[in-house]
């Protein structure tokens, strides 16, 4: 087991509601000397929220491959960094592996916060089953897509995505598709925010609903699994 002290900090942010940082991830925050984030102007309203003055730099999936040398070299010196992303926790669907995978290949210790993850909330909220689930995060826009689609068709275990509100419509009708109008989905919206909303039922139900109102904001769609045929 490694007990040196981390070089490098994923910490977690709140999907929404600023209150649900972690105590940890505040003193984390306030320890390092400089702080990773997706989007600086995102991260400066939370650090401004809890006054936590940490000169901030840029890292994004634009710029990760060009920053990555520089920033293993300042942690190789001793300094020590947080990396945030706009919200929920680095990695998952945000920038994070490049950097992590650079750190353990130089030695330099990783630690990773327990906090928020937008997927979760949404799972637990569909009814659907939780012990075992799939995550996809975000479809591929073109190229493969179908294939995908129709691999996942077949898949026994809850499955989660992540969707754009201009792809949502799109991405439902293709659920409906491939997985027929009876299947059972969730699509979850701003969850934690002031317009939270959850709806659930078969996936035509759904896409009716989204033809009348479009969703807006932050969304994740949960899918219930294929049913496994039994023998009679």
């Amino acid at each position: 087991m490694n007990n040196e002290k981390p070089s490098l900090y994923v910490v977690p942010t709140p999907i929404g509601n600023l209150g649900d940082i972690t105590l940890r991830a505040l003193e984390v925050l306030k320890s390092v000397d400089s702080i990773l984030a997706e989007d600086t102007r995102t991260s400066g309203v939370l650090l401004k929220h809890y006054q936590i003055a940490k000169p901030l730099q840029s890292f994004h999936i634009f710029n990760e491959h060009q920053a990555l040398q520089r920033i293993i070299h300042k942690l190789k010196q001793g300094e020590t960094m947080a990396l945030v992303s706009d919200a929920g926790t680095p990695g998952i669907s945000d920038p994070g592996f490049l950097l992590i995978r650079e750190c353990l290949k130089n030695n330099l210790p990783v630690e990773c916060l327990p906090g928020a993850t937008a997927f979760v909330p949404a799972l637990v909220k569909s009814g659907f089953p939780t012990d075992r689930f799939v995550f996809e995060g975000f479809l591929p826009h073109k190229k493969g897509r179908q294939t995908w689609l129709k691999e996942l068709a077949t898949e026994e275990r809850t499955i989660v995505l992540y969707e754009s509100p201009h792809r949502l419509q799109k991405t439902i009708e293709q659920i409906n598709e491939y997985f027929g109008s009876e299947r059972m989905i969730s699509i979850s919206r701003e969850l934690t925010k002031r317009h939270e909303e959850t709806l659930t039922g078969m996936a035509g139900e759904v896409l009716n609903s989204l033809k009348e109102r479009p969703a807006k904001g932050e969304i994740v769609v949960v899918i219930s699994g294929k049913h496994k045929k039994t023998d009679v």
